[in-house]
């Protein structure tokens, strides 16, 4: 959750000197590049190398689908759009609208993978997404606005990655979950950076390198490693609603870092959700 609610703040510095396609095309080139280089340096057992890969052998190829699911939500989808929303939208605002992504993660994972969390677990869920929804239409005035759209987008894309890559962490370990979505997504994302670069002016400051360097390997790499890990030791369900402490912990960051000035609502949903932490928490499934 550390690494995750640093996401937003570090992708309204990257935003001082990238424009939003090149900010996100090449944060995941260059956690494709770290996540390429783990692939080739670390390892599996010699019985289980594979000479086109060093040590780690590729995925079978049933899993491959899955990998893809996980480019397109967490590599492609939730960056893209969440870094459009944040060229109109103030970090706090998208940090509680994201607070929503624990109940819709848990949502596609009783579809997809069959969880069946309990009668209490879902309630919490439930509340902890009404405080949320209720933020939302408080803080723009009754009517949705383009960058709440981009969120929610972002909510669906993202929470189908991360039940996705917590049913694969199951068979495979975390860091390669992630590390192959990344390689898979590098066709793409390598000529988009190249073209992107080109056309959007860059500016390097300290705030813009320091924002890149973070949502590429604190966010779209070594974040995630541990984010699918913690989901195939305890459950997507439950893992997923300890992602309702990032929006507290991004309104701090957004504050020390931004400068950014907080309204009443804002921390008061956030406090309201960890409540709803709990509860999920303690919920048998």
């Amino acid at each position: 959750m550390i690494a995750f609610s640093l996401t937003f703040p570090a992708t309204a510095w990257g935003l001082e000197g990238f424009g939003p396609w090149s900010l996100v095309a090449v944060r995941s080139v260059l956690a494709a590049f770290v996540a390429g280089g783990c692939l080739l340096a670390v390892g599996a057992p010699p019985r289980e190398r594979s000479r086109a890969w060093g040590r780690v052998p590729p995925p079978d190829r049933k899993h491959w689908p899955g990998l893809a699911v996980v480019g397109a939500g967490v590599v492609l989808g939730f960056p893209m759009l969440t870094t459009l929303a944040l060229q109109t939208s103030t970090t706090a605002h998208a940090a509680v609208v994201v607070g929503l992504l624990p109940l819709t993660t848990a949502l596609l994972s009783a579809l997809r993978v069959g969880s069946r969390p309990s009668r209490t677990f879902w309630t919490a869920a439930l509340a902890g997404a009404a405080a949320v929804l209720a933020f939302t239409v408080q803080q723009s005035g009754g009517a949705l606005t383009t960058a709440d759209l981009y969120l929610f987008a972002a909510l669906l894309v993202c929470a189908a990655g991360y039940t996705e890559g917590g049913r694969l962490a199951r068979v495979m370990p975390g860091w390669q979950v992630i590390g192959w979505a990344l390689v898979l997504c590098l066709p793409l994302t390598l000529p988009v950076a190249a073209v992107a670069l080109a056309v959007e002016p860059v500016t390097l400051s300290a705030h813009s390198v320091a924002g890149l360097l973070w949502v590429a390997a604190g966010s779209q790499f070594l974040g995630l490693i541990v984010w699918y890990r913690g989901m195939a030791a305890i459950g997507i369900p439950k893992a997923s609603q300890l992602q309702l402490a990032q929006p507290l912990l991004t309104l701090v960051w957004s504050v020390l870092l931004l400068n950014e000035q907080l309204t009443v609502a804002a921390p008061l949903t956030a406090a309201a959700v960890l409540v709803c932490i709990a509860v999920t928490q303690r919920a048998r499934g």
